[in-house]
């Protein structure tokens, strides 16, 4: 277990990294015995800081909801980030030149809250929370080196948390929906960069079916003393695989009749 010094640093570390665009090295390289509590702990500090310098909270990502990507890390479990109010883009938005590191991006569905949720919660709590979803795109960006120069290992699973589940904005389709009149597990995207098909997928992809991971998501908030609350957005979780999107990049995300979400990077 980290001490408060270890992770009041690693949470300076990591947010440093962010504001300079340098990448530090992997966490669990620097602390080999910490724990997804550690990591939790360090992306709780983050809060913390980000709130005290003025951001806002405006939602929470589930990743790792995929089998293939579980499988990949050994782990049995998605993770969780938070989502502030200056990482927020529109679709048709353009990202400035230089905002990220290694920006890549992934197709979900956003639930927007009308009601908080807390704890042990039901498929049917999720739904009456939920003022409506709509289609979204989520940029991932990582101020932790995905793996280390000097001996190759890989980023795992406590790095990610630690550096809020690798999240680093959110693009908000315009099209809205009742969440109980569509079968989510079957909306989907198909997504192109550069105007080129390069991922495909359905909200299955999502634990069989993406309001789960709200269900999961409140459960394991719940145990951090954390709630999601009314007005937040949650992004569900990817059903594709991480599309890399260097400078020159046009994104567009076609969810068929349940909308669209484009993003361009300069």
């Amino acid at each position: 277990m980290l001490s408060a010094v270890e992770i009041e640093a690693a949470a300076s570390d990591l947010l440093a990294a962010e504001t300079s665009r340098t990448q530090i090295g992997l966490l669990s390289l620097r602390h080999p015995g910490m724990t997804l509590d550690d990591a939790y702990a360090i992306q709780t500090a983050q809060i913390e800081q980000k709130l005290a310098a003025g951001r806002e909270i405006i939602g929470w990502k589930i990743g790792l909801t995929s089998k293939a990507m579980q499988d990949a890390l050994g782990i049995d479990t998605p993770d969780s980030g938070v989502l502030y109010d200056d990482m927020l883009f529109r679709t048709g938005d353009t990202v400035p030149a230089g905002r990220f590191i290694q920006p890549r991006i992934e197709a979900e569905i956003a639930f927007v809250m009308k009601a908080p949720l807390e704890g042990e919660v039901s498929r049917d709590d999720v739904l009456a929370a939920t003022d409506y979803v709509c289609p979204s795109i989520e940029i991932l960006d990582t101020r932790i080196l995905r793996a280390d120069p000097e001996t190759g290992k890989a980023r795992i699973i406590t790095d990610t948390v630690s550096d809020n589940a690798a999240n680093a904005g959110i693009v908000l389709g315009a099209e809205r929906h009742d969440p109980a009149a569509i079968d989510l597990r079957w909306a989907g995207a198909i997504v192109k960069k550069n105007d080129e098909v390069v991922a495909t997928g359905l909200g299955a992809a999502v634990l069989d079916d993406p309001v789960t991971g709200l269900v999961w998501l409140a459960r394991r908030m719940g145990q951090y003393g954390q709630r999601i609350e009314a007005g937040q957005v949650v992004l569900s979780g990817s059903f594709i695989g991480p599309v890399e999107c260097p400078p020159g990049t046009e994104i567009r995300a076609d969810f068929g009749s349940f909308g669209r979400v484009d993003i361009d990077f300069a």
